[in-house]
């Protein structure tokens, strides 16, 4: 969900990179980037041509702070068409046979269940079907919702871990779709467990459960097998991955073997120069001081998480000011963030975060006001950003950017164009047949938008 650490800012910060690898950090300031390059140039998406660019051989620090924004051409509704739901949308999931779509009402607390038609080439049709309710007490999900690779299972981020749903009830509207829950143990002193999910993701062969914690500054690490085998509740829970504050994004890499995640605001031991001191990095509240650090994202070892959660951390790097959300695009070659406070979307090389992550980040590209969600359609050729414009910054509006990904890696201006959409665009999710799905919060409804109808990247 984000904490919300501040309205808009507008002075701008140090640029810092910072590395942890195993037990080893370090933090360096710097304005233009003068690193050298990255060690892995990896193959990225077709440009209009139909020509495979490659990453640039080039190391950016990361962007400040920053009052402006970037727009396109007014692109109106582009095929899109839209649904009531019955709360708040804020995560969506798409199934894998394109026919169903799921989204969660973090303040009814429930699930409204969405079929889907059309869309290759026109407006896709979407109806709510149903609402499946997750909780007696209205108001106590999260916001993430994700489908096991193998379509059988809905996990809806929820309190204390995650809502496990059978995807096959839920469509058919028979009763016990909601199958359990996974929960977080209450930690040693305290009176429950804690109550802040945010996110999730799932691990590619169905079989673990990642969710973020957003006020606990980790992601729970549950065993999905297990659970559903011997009984929901803790039964399943594996133990916890360390990351920064306010930590909310989650993506699984597509060959499995990472996990990144962003947290809005490093921690200490990720900056362990004394902020506000020489050396110090400045944040950019305005009228504070010191101000708080930039945020991160952080590169998780999978498979070692599913058994060491405590020591899967491989690197952490400075990710703009309040990072809220990440992708994997381009066969996973490509990682994109979105820091809501820079107004920024960010490029890491995926090989560079594994061998050489302090010079990993690769293009940055401006957006709109205080982007959240993403998502790469169209090839991976373009990015669509939900510029959420959560706290109100003057003359800003709510809309979606669409990136041309071609541009952004040549560090040209990128956005293409925008389109129309309701009040606080959050979650994103892409159907198998390219619709993407946008659940915007603050108007209760979802929409559905036929990618075909975008422009090109070139």
């Amino acid at each position: 969900m984000g904490r919300g650490f501040s309205a808009r800012r507008a002075a701008t910060a140090c640029l810092v990179t910072t590395v942890t690898l195993g037990a080893g950090t370090a933090c360096t300031s710097g304005g233009a980037s003068t690193a050298a390059p990255t060690r892995a140039a990896a193959a990225s998406t077709a440009d209009a041509s139909g020509q495979v660019p490659a990453l640039p051989a080039r190391a950016l620090a990361s962007p400040g702070c920053s009052g402006a924004t970037a727009t396109g051409a007014a692109l109106g509704q582009a095929g899109t068409t839209s649904v009531q739901t019955g709360g708040s949308p804020d995560g969506v999931a798409a199934a894998p046979d394109g026919r169903w779509a799921f989204a969660v009402s973090s303040l009814n607390a429930s699930i409204e269940v969405l079929r889907l038609s059309g869309g290759t080439v026109s407006a896709p049709a979407l109806t709510e079907v149903r609402s499946i309710p997750l909780s007696a007490a209205p108001g106590v999900t999260g916001a993430g919702a994700a489908l096991t690779p193998d379509g059988k299972y809905l996990l809806v981020a929820e309190n204390s871990g995650a809502a496990v749903i059978s995807v096959a009830r839920a469509e058919a509207g028979t009763a016990g779709a909601v199958l359990g829950f996974l929960t977080v143990p209450t930690p040693a002193g305290s009176a429950g467990p804690p109550e802040s999910a945010a996110e999730v993701a799932v691990s590619p062969d169905s079989r673990f459960v990642f969710v973020t914690m957003e006020y606990d500054d980790e992601a729970a690490v549950f065993n999905l097998t297990a659970a559903l085998a011997h009984g929901f509740g803790t039964a399943g829970y594996v133990g916890a991955v360390p990351l920064g504050q306010a930590t909310v994004g989650l993506a699984v890499s597509p060959d499995g073997r990472w996990l990144y995640a962003t947290s809005e605001i490093a921690t200490a031991a990720q900056h362990p120069v004394g902020l506000g001191s020489p050396g110090g990095c400045r944040g950019c509240v305005p009228g504070t001081s010191p101000g708080e650090p930039p945020g991160t994202l952080t590169v998780v070892n999978l498979r070692r998480a599913e058994t060491e959660p405590a020591r899967s951390v491989t690197a952490t790097v400075d990710a703009g000011y309040e990072p809220v959300r990440v992708v994997a695009a381009a066969d996973g070659t490509e990682v994109w963030v979105t820091a809501r406070a820079s107004d920024d979307v960010l490029c890491f090389s995926a090989a560079g975060l594994a061998a050489d992550p302090a010079h990993a980040l690769v293009a940055v590209a401006r957006v709109g006001s205080e982007p959240v969600g993403l998502a790469a359609v169209r090839g991976a050729s373009l990015l669509v950003v939900a510029d959420s414009n959560r706290f109100g910054a003057s003359g800003e509006n709510s809309n979606l950017s669409v990136l041309s990904v071609p541009a952004a890696l040549a560090g040209r201006p990128a956005v293409v164009g925008d389109l129309t959409t309701g009040l606080f665009p959050r979650g994103m999710a892409v159907a198998p047949n390219g619709t993407l799905l946008v659940a915007d919060y603050s108007s209760g409804q979802v929409q559905a938008i036929a990618t075909a109808d975008l422009p090109a990247a070139g």
